[in-house]
């Protein structure tokens, strides 16, 4: 054993190991931050409204003072909810939203760790926070909470499945689940991504993709109007917080995912601008999509949970099936 642990992971590597979590985790922290304040500010300009504007100069500092006092409001814990599970399930929602960013490619050189299998990872971890959600109705005992939950799991299973299928046509395409794998097939000009041969699969994923991260339009796990507030209505304080911290994780991974899989990665639009870093170009997209996660939210009304359900089952799931077939006889025609 002794010899297996100096060979295989010295406490230099384990350090580096560690301080690269630690680095992430920063980086995804401030990231969830200011989206939060870019967000509110953007909805607020579409909609002629301010939006934060005190707290530091232009409110910079608005979601610094949103976080602070969810760090340091008391933690409350209803009398009659489960009180293992209770605490268990915002732990349970934000662990695999963090764990999903470890397989990341954000440039040919930088990514934390090459798996074969990238996207079906990220299908299995996040299908832990779905569990976390309905513990967290469930432990509650609440029954707008409970329903909360329960339309979580009805939701998120349901989009699972499209948003799985709409990325078996890239696979075809590219003989691989490998994400580098997956970029360094995009290369060339910006007709030769994957999402102009894959636009059906790319609008199946974008839909289905809005609809797992439980956002406007598709944020009925939590309509305030009918369910107080879902399923984290009895959470508070910095419990509270670990279910938003995860929902913007989720966004971040949203993101860096339909970069991956449909824009090309880091992969400049014409091949003469290579002499533009590819994180630079990585991010340039990254931001685009999350800008567009912005807007789809302050522009949609909410579904109702007939029209959510039937959409996933009646529209997204047979086109995600003919995108395969298209995709098949698009490769035996070609070649």
């Amino acid at each position: 054993m002794q010899h297996f642990w100096d060979d295989k992971l010295s406490w230099g590597t384990a350090g580096i190991f560690a301080a690269t979590a630690v680095a992430i985790l920063a980086i995804v922290i401030f990231f969830v931050t200011y989206a939060i304040y870019f967000e509110r500010k953007f909805i607020g300009w579409m909609q002629f409204r301010k939006g934060p504007n005190r707290v530091g100069p232009l409110g910079l500092l608005q979601s610094v003072a949103d976080v602070a006092k969810l760090l340091l409001k008391e933690d409350t814990i209803p009398s009659k909810a489960d009180r293992g599970l209770f605490i268990l399930a915002p732990v349970l929602a934000f662990v695999p939203s963090f764990v999903v960013l470890a397989f990341i490619p954000y440039s040919l050189n930088l990514q934390f760790a090459d798996l074969n299998v990238g996207f079906l990872y990220y299908i299995a971890l996040s299908g832990i926070t779905t569990i976390a959600i309905v513990v967290g109705g469930w432990a509650s005992n609440n029954k707008y909470a409970l329903l909360g939950g329960m339309r979580s799991a009805a939701q998120m299973i349901s989009y699972e499945v499209p948003l799985v299928m709409s990325v078996v046509g890239i696979v075809m395409m590219t003989g691989s689940l490998n994400l580098r794998d997956i970029v360094i097939h995009q290369e060339g000009y910006f007709w030769e991504w994957n999402f102009l041969p894959q636009i059906i699969g790319f609008g199946v994923f974008i839909i289905s993709a809005i609809s797992e991260l439980n956002r406007t339009p598709f944020d009925l796990p939590e309509a305030e109007s009918e369910l107080v507030a879902g399923y984290h209505v009895e959470y508070s304080g910095f419990r509270f917080a670990f279910f938003m911290l995860t929902e913007y994780i989720y966004v971040y991974a949203i993101a860096c995912l339909t970069t991956i899989l449909f824009l090309g990665g880091w992969n400049p639009p014409f091949p003469q601008l290579d002499f533009i870093p590819g994180i630079i170009w990585f991010f340039l997209k990254f931001a685009f999509i999350v800008f567009t996660l912005f807007w789809i939210r302050a522009t949609f009304p909410r579904l109702r949970v007939d029209q959510l359900m039937g959409l996933a089952w009646k529209v997204l799931l047979p086109l995600a099936i003919l995108n395969i077939f298209l995709t098949a006889l698009g490769i035996e025609l070609i070649g």
